[in-house]
């Protein structure tokens, strides 16, 4: 398995952070679209529309044309990381509830 240098401030961390910067605003980009009305959903559309700009770009930046990052090798990790991370804040979040809720 390769493993990848969260850390270096260069590229892996910037991509990370981007990547998952504009897909969070595609998802509540669309969330607000759909369900918005009137101002609101221009707001979603233009979320969406940024989240798009900024994913599409530095996935074009990253990938290919640098050989310094191994963008699919970053993205596979992160979502591991990221997906790790939201169990263990669920699992917390579960205790604390049934911790408050049971005294």
């Amino acid at each position: 398995m390769t493993t990848i240098d969260v850390w270096n401030p260069i590229m892996n961390f910037v991509t990370i952070l981007l990547l998952t910067f504009s897909l969070f605003l595609v998802i509540t980009g669309a969330f607000t679209a759909y369900f918005g009305s009137g101002k609101s959903r221009k707001i979603g559309v233009g979320l969406l529309v940024g989240g798009l700009v900024v994913g599409v770009f530095w996935g074009w930046f990253a990938g290919p044309f640098n050989s310094d990052v191994n963008l699919v090798n970053i993205i596979v990790q992160s979502i591991g990381v990221i997906l790790a991370a939201v169990i263990g804040a669920a699992a917390a979040i579960g205790l604390f509830l049934l911790a408050i809720m049971k005294s």
